[in-house]
């Protein structure tokens, strides 16, 4: 089999997947959503037709059977209900497990057997139903006629129709394997003088192979009969069906339009059942949060559907034009191997590009004007190859809708969830490791944070619990949240666990804010919750969380009340690699800080001595000072001169104490490997100018001492002098 088209096969699988699945979703919360039906058959079709093509016929199977039992409730033979949907669930999950094995193995030996008859089952029912109901031959040709009708007034754009006489043509093609491909020829073959007015499913839909036995064409200005006479010896065309649908321009027909609302957000209700899903929401004022994302065309009409013709008039409306849309490639697929070599020798040209300029003389004014345009170049390429980078966040947080409604279910729980801020974006080797933490921390959320639908009544909150996922842009930081309107966390309860443990004494727990107090929920093994269940472990996770984000130069933190919910938000880079430090002297020796984490640069006489722990005072704040002589355990004596660097209190509440401050550049970070990835306050090391290897500093795990440790929480910053000293520039 060819690599590439596998590759493609495992991509595009999975994308149907991760779509199909949130479709579902939408569909349990609203069963009259027609535009997620529509999605979900779309690709469910798409994975059907594609596992048979690359001859993997049980996921094939599986497939079809979902889409059978999908189709009964579209024709209205069955309600939606959460039992049926944990079946249509249960085929996605069998799909995806043979997916897996596939990736892995090249094959699947799989048997779907069980998963398939239980859907049959369901689909068998679905028809004895529908036998029993089922219409007169005279009510179902009326109820099909006005179908199409209805069709071809929501699929033609009927003002753009000066033809008196529409007529609809059903396509059955004879095709093969490539469906998509003999729909494509078939469709260029239609000669130009016949005017498609609009196709059902779009152009680009059928040409995909997304159509079942057939598809729908409607042609302006011909009779059936020519129609049907015109199409004969076409491409691979198995049977015609004509019928008039001129009644459809008369503007008359009354058609049920999708607002499309629920495409602007992403909102999941997992509830007992769809009738409770509509009570909870019709109650809720605030409604849901809504997403910014726009289609790149900035319109879904269907005047604009793919291959038909349409006429476009100028202000006076004398002259016409005929146009045909042409889909342009607005992405390839590039291998992430060749995305990731470019990306290393990006790093190579910037490092050479700042030795360059430390070895040219000032006075070379004409070779300095030259490595200005070499940064300007240099700069531009690299921005480019960052962004080529940057991937949506959807592609994470589509997975959890899933997560959570399952969770839910198990625990007979309600959830409302929420998603914001999907299109954010973040380097891929980021994305990729965030994904477990944000897994967990929504685990929890389900698992300690909603209460059961009673509990939460008899407190006089809604039976249904909210966890919103949200994700905001900062500068060069991206802040993911999650938060939920939950019991929340105790801080008492895990004062008491943290003492039991042995962790901490009394005292200094005591004498913690809360705020430091929830930090201990990543503690390793470290859970408040008594009851083990299969959702969150033994306190596994967090600590996880915390680790994973740490490694990426993040931070993760949380805030909650009592009764009220959580909010954990973490804190992550966009990009990697390259990045903007400040270079400090200790001694004869140099070391970056990251730009990110500084908030002020001061003078060292801003420092007091507080109960014998050196602490500066910003906006009623304390932060403790750490020499970095001491921390660095550089061997030599601590001069009375120096400046200070003050941390953003986001990132944490220190401030840096240095021999001075030297430059701010541009640099190539290499995280350290083996024995060193461990060592407490360096993150990584740079190449600069002169060849030289600095260390750059991780400012979280920087030892602070004992003394200010206790200053933080003992001392009142009101009470203390403020510095009367300008920050430095």
């Amino acid at each position: 089999m060819d690599e590439e088209l596998y590759q493609a096969f495992i991509t595009e699988s999975e994308e149907s997947i991760t779509q199909l699945n949130n479709s579902l979703l939408s569909l349990e919360s609203n069963p009259d959503d027609t535009e997620a039906i529509d999605d979900i058959f779309r690709q469910a079709h798409t994975l059907k037709g594609n596992f048979g093509a690359m001859g993997f016929d049980n996921a094939a199977t599986v497939a079809h059977a979902v889409e059978d039992l999908l189709d009964e409730i579209r024709q209205g033979r069955l309600d939606v209900t959460p039992e049926r949907m944990d079946l249509v669930f249960d085929g996605m999950d069998l799909i995806v497990e043979i997916l897996h094995d596939i990736e892995e193995n090249g094959e699947s030996t799989i048997d779907p057997t069980d998963t398939v008859d239980e859907i049959r089952a369901a689909v068998e029912s679905g028809a004895e139903e529908g036998n029993s109901n089922a219409a007169s031959p005279d009510e179902a040709d009326d109820d099909t006629e006005v179908d199409l009708v209805a069709l071809a007034a929501e699929t033609v754009d009927v003002d753009a129709v000066e033809a008196a006489q529409l007529t609809h043509a059903r396509i059955e093609l004879d095709a093969g394997d490539m469906a998509g491909v003999d729909a494509g020829i078939f469709l260029s073959g239609i000669p130009e003088e016949i005017d498609v007015a609009g196709m059902n499913p779009p152009r680009d839909a059928i040409e995909n192979g997304e159509f079942d036995d057939g598809f729908d064409l409607f042609i302006a200005g011909d009779s059936p009969e020519s129609v049907e006479s015109d199409f004969q010896g076409l491409w691979k065309l198995s049977a015609i069906e004509a019928t008039d649908v001129s009644e459809a321009l008369d503007g008359d027909v009354e058609v049920e339009a999708d607002t499309g609302a629920d495409a602007s957000e992403t909102e999941q209700d997992t509830t007992d059942s769809p009738e409770d899903a509509s009570d909870e929401s019709a109650d809720d004022d605030g409604g849901s949060a809504e997403s910014d994302s726009t289609d790149e065309s900035g319109s879904s009409s269907p005047s604009t559907t793919s291959g038909s013709k349409t006429e476009t008039s100028d202000d006076d409306g004398d002259e016409k034009e005929e146009t045909r849309s042409i889909s342009a490639v607005k992405s390839v697929r590039v291998d992430v191997d060749q995305l990731d070599e470019l990306h290393e020798l990006v790093e190579q040209l910037v490092t050479s590009r700042i030795k360059l300029r430390n070895a040219i003389d000032e006075e070379q004014h004409t070779a300095l004007d030259t490595l200005d345009e070499l940064d300007k170049i240099s700069s531009n390429l690299q921005n480019t190859v960052m962004d080529m980078r940057l991937i949506p966040l959807k592609k994470v947080f589509d997975k959890f809708p899933r997560l959570v409604r399952d969770l839910a279910r198990e625990q007979d729980k309600r959830v409302s969830f929420k998603v914001e801020g999907e299109d954010i974006e973040l380097d891929r080797t980021i994305l990729d490791e965030i994904s477990d933490p944000l897994m967990h921390v929504l685990r929890n959320a389900v698992d300690h944070g909603i209460e059961e639908p009673d509990v939460r009544e008899a407190n006089g909150k809604s039976r249904t619990g909210t966890i919103k996922l949200s994700a905001r842009r900062q500068h060069d930081t991206v802040i993911v949240t999650v938060e939920d309107d939950g019991s929340g966390i105790d801080a008492d309860a895990v004062r008491d666990k943290v003492v039991s443990e042995g962790v901490e004494t009394r005292e200094e727990m005591n004498a913690m804010p809360d705020s430091e107090v929830f930090d201990y929920i990543f503690h390793p093994g470290l859970s408040t919750n008594d009851e083990i269940t299969d959702v969150s472990g033994r306190g596994v996770g967090m600590d996880v969380v915390k680790t994973t984000v740490e490694s990426l130069d993040g931070s993760v933190s949380v805030e909650s009340e009592p009764g009220e919910g959580s909010t954990v938000k973490i804190r992550l880079p966009v990009s990697v690699a390259i990045i903007k430090v400040l270079f400090v002297q200790v001694d004869d020796r140099e070391f970056g800080v990251p730009i990110k984490y500084i908030d002020e640069i001061s003078r060292r006489d801003r420092v007091q001595t507080v109960n014998g722990a050196e602490v500066i005072v910003h906006e009623d704040t304390i932060f403790p000072l750490i020499r970095l002589r001491e921390a660095l355990e550089i061997d030599s004596p601590d001069p009375d001169r120096g400046m200070v660097v003050r941390i953003r209190p986001d990132d944490r509440q220190v401030a840096l104490h240095c021999d001075g401050v030297t430059k701010q550049e541009e640099v190539v970070v290499t995280p350290l490997q083996g024995p060193l990835s461990g060592v407490d306050g360096l993150s990584g090391t740079a190449v600069i100018g002169d060849g030289n290897v600095i260390p750059i500093l991780d400012v979280s795990t920087l030892e602070m001492p004992d003394e200010g440790k206790r200053a933080m929480y003992e001392v009142d910053p009101t009470e203390l002098p403020g510095s009367s000293e300008e920050a430095a520039d």
